[in-house]
């Protein structure tokens, strides 16, 4: 098993080759009360840290990555793949569902 330090290695050498976002990434990007651009997760990935890891993702190991964006606290779901990073979502997290800072969810 990956730690969190191996896996945001792979994130951000993935993203160096390409980003790729899947449609769900761009629809949740692009609603109105969240307009989330391709910077801000650009800059998740630069400077944010692993909050959750998923090593069994059907879609392959993805995790969840807690940053800054235009805007404030952005969450980025992605899957790092050795020739791109697949975006699968990016949003911005509730205070409803989501501790003070953002890192670990409510009990519901």
């Amino acid at each position: 098993m990956r730690s969190h330090a191996e896996t945001m290695d792979r994130v951000r050498r993935s993203a160096q080759n390409r980003i790729i976002y899947l449609p769900h990434a761009v629809r949740q990007m692009s609603r109105p009360e969240r307009m989330i651009g391709a910077a801000d997760v650009r800059n998740v990935i630069a400077s944010g840290e692993i909050i959750e890891d998923y090593p069994e993702d059907v879609r392959g190991h993805s995790c969840l990555i807690l940053g800054r964006g235009t805007g404030g606290a952005i969450h980025v779901v992605c899957a790092p793949k050795a020739d791109y990073l697949a975006i699968i979502t990016a949003y911005r997290p509730s205070p409803q569902e989501w501790d003070g800072n953002f890192k670990k969810r409510k009990k519901s």
